[in-house]
């Protein structure tokens, strides 16, 4: 009797993945979309280098200042 509800648990899990995974819909993006998201990735890469010199500058400032 629980070797039944494992398996039917078991293809029940396997089918809602099957189906899962032939509702997936590749469809291909207009350029316009494509520019912007290139456009953000860039502009995500800047401001996390800003970020990382802040908290470099941040970090040397209280160097100095324990070092005084």
């Amino acid at each position: 009797m629980q070797n039944l509800k494992v398996l039917r648990r078991s293809l029940g899990a396997t089918a809602a993945v099957g189906l899962l995974a032939v509702q997936q819909a590749h469809a291909a993006l207009p350029a316009g979309v494509e520019t912007a998201i290139t456009d953000a990735q860039v502009d995500g890469t800047t401001l996390a280098g800003l970020v990382l010199a802040v908290i470099i500058a941040i970090a040397a400032f209280k160097y100095i200042r324990r070092a005084l």
